[in-house]
């Protein structure tokens, strides 16, 4: 064998190595993005459930009137001691995290099940 079929093969071999490396590395890549973090969504649609219960109570109770918030107190059926009130904008906010937590948290969970069901196949 010559010096260059030497080198022929050597540049050969090494291609081969990178493009194993390389479709590894894609694999992890679309398996660690691919995947949703449950307890991250969970936080994030937590955060913005009780972000938008606090503001929409506050904002009725600063507005105020007759009648403060007739439909919003509804959720007083759903979310003990809640009322539209600043001390109940609180007590709403911490069941609306609870509640888009939970909510979030399930969300991930069905989307990793069908995206792991797909990726079986």
């Amino acid at each position: 064998m010559t010096t260059t079929d030497q080198n022929a093969g050597e540049m050969y071999g090494n291609q081969l190595k990178m493009q194993s490396a390389r479709s590894t590395e894609e694999k992890l890549l679309k398996n660690a993005v691919i995947k949703l973090n449950g307890h991250i969504l969970g936080f994030v649609i937590g955060i913005l459930c009780a972000i938008a219960l606090f503001v929409a109570t506050n904002w009725l109770v600063l507005k105020g009137g007759e009648e403060v918030g007739p439909h919003l107190g509804l959720l007083s059926n759903f979310f003990i001691w809640y009322d539209v009130t600043f001390l109940g904008s609180l007590i709403g906010a911490a069941y609306a995290f609870v509640c888009g937590y939970v909510g979030g948290l399930i969300i991930g969970s069905i989307y990793n099940a069908v995206v792991w069901l797909k990726g079986s196949r």
